[in-house]
């Protein structure tokens, strides 16, 4: 682990755009997660899953 730590370390200011491109990289791939989600509620339309929602509940 110490030497995953030490180039962070010794980059000392690349240190933050190492950390914004990984932050970067990791919004990219939440968005795509997200789009795919999305797309996968449309498609098996999202009116259903309320209606059981309110089954559940009442």
């Amino acid at each position: 682990m110490s030497e995953e730590l030490a180039p962070q370390q010794a980059g000392g200011a690349g240190q933050p755009k190492g950390l914004l491109q990984q932050m970067e990289e990791l919004m990219a791939a939440l968005n795509a997660d997200l789009s795919a989600l999305d797309a996968d509620l449309q498609s098996t339309g999202a009116s259903g899953v309320g209606e059981r929602q309110d089954a559940e509940t009442g």
